[in-house]
């Protein structure tokens, strides 16, 4: 390995990399202080159905995955919401019923 390609870094500043740790971490709020907003949204969708649930914080991409394979849907993670296709909002609200979350559904 030539000098120009090491792989050394080196930093007089070593309390900055600690910082930006402890600020990277998320505080995880316990399920059982959330409230899930689950609503049924077609518009701009041409016609079909997706639930959008609202207002959860945590590993929103895992609780993602997990709610497609209970539904047995595809979905998408946008704008700190979850959408999920089809409706499929009753099986949601008793998986995250049993989950721990509180839930209101919104809409018709």
């Amino acid at each position: 390995m030539s000098k120009n390609n090491s792989s050394r870094v080196y930093s007089t500043h070593a309390g900055e990399r600690d910082d930006a740790v402890r600020n990277d971490v998320r505080e995880m709020t316990p399920p059982e202080k959330q409230t899930a907003y689950i609503e049924r949204d077609r518009k701009k969708r041409r016609g079909k159905t997706v639930i959008v649930i609202r207002n959860l914080k945590g590993d929103l991409n895992g609780l993602k995955k997990e709610l497609q394979k209970h539904c047995g849907a595809g979905g998408s993670l946008k704008n700190n919401e979850i959408e999920i296709q089809g409706d499929h909002r009753e099986k949601i609200d008793a998986f995250l019923r049993s989950k721990g979350y509180k839930t209101k559904l919104v809409g018709g």
